[in-house]
């Protein structure tokens, strides 16, 4: 069973943009639906397999830090996803997904949210400004270091 986490850009974003702050080796594929998808299996190198695929109309929604249900409705976006063995979630799959976030945040402006398993929130970020949710347990995964807002 694998562990998801995703990141979701508000935004028409061209999927080849995140890539490059993503996984710069991603190849081209397409979803079930018939849309493009850019995936990458990086689980050697960093824990994870990654799918980049874009929408318009979307819907998510995820608890809270006090339970409450969070939820946003972007026009369009982009969903970099990332999944993880069990096995290889705590050395290096959490860690590398969890630089690779930043490294995402920091080179793109647009609104986001970090999901667990699609039902908790993890962070989001506003009009400019970051918030952390549900932060138990990360902090061993240098989550403050890495996410300083």
């Amino acid at each position: 069973m694998a562990v998801e986490y995703r990141l979701t850009l508000a935004g028409d974003i061209p999927l080849e943009e995140v890539a490059e702050l993503a996984a710069p080796g991603a190849v081209e594929t397409s979803t079930a639906s018939g849309g493009r998808m850019l995936s990458a299996d990086l689980n050697d190198e960093h824990g994870y397999v990654v799918d980049i695929t874009g929408g318009r109309h979307g819907y998510y929604s995820a608890e809270d830090d006090g339970g409450a249900l969070w939820q946003w409705e972007p026009e369009a976006y982009v969903d970099v996803s990332f999944y993880m063995r069990k096995d290889t979630l705590v050395d290096k799959g959490k860690p590398h997904m969890l630089a690779t976030v930043a490294r995402i945040l920091g080179g793109m402006a647009e609104d986001a949210a970090l999901t667990l398993n699609g039902d908790v929130l993890m962070l989001t970020r506003v009009a400019g400004t970051l918030h952390k949710h549900n932060t138990d347990g990360w902090y061993d995964y240098s989550y403050d270091r890495i996410f300083h807002p």
